[in-house]
């Protein structure tokens, strides 16, 4: 029997990234950070719940930005960018 799919649940937002990147989806860019949000908390050695409390959000908050679940508000990242002592970088490039 062969292994089933990997739903779009099952996956890390790195793996989703790299699908919407192959699809052109606009999607990448929030993965993008997803991933980086992530990695910064785990280097840090929060929890999502310490990392929440910080950013003055919920567990749940935290857990559906580093799944990719929606795109967060530019003032969300804000203060998350602060929580992880990181800096906010946004860029404007314009198309080829």
């Amino acid at each position: 029997m062969s292994p089933r799919p990997r739903s779009s649940s099952d996956k890390r937002p790195l793996e989703r990234l790299h699908e919407k990147i192959a699809t052109r989806d606009r999607g990448w860019f929030f993965a993008a950070i997803a991933e980086k949000v992530s990695a910064r908390r785990a280097e840090k050695g929060l929890s999502q719940r310490e990392l929440a409390e910080l950013v003055g959000t919920t567990q749940s908050a935290i857990a559906r930005l580093e799944r990719g679940g929606r795109p967060p508000r530019i003032d969300t990242l804000l203060t998350i960018a602060d929580a992880l002592e990181c800096d906010l970088v946004v860029d404007l490039v314009p198309k080829r």
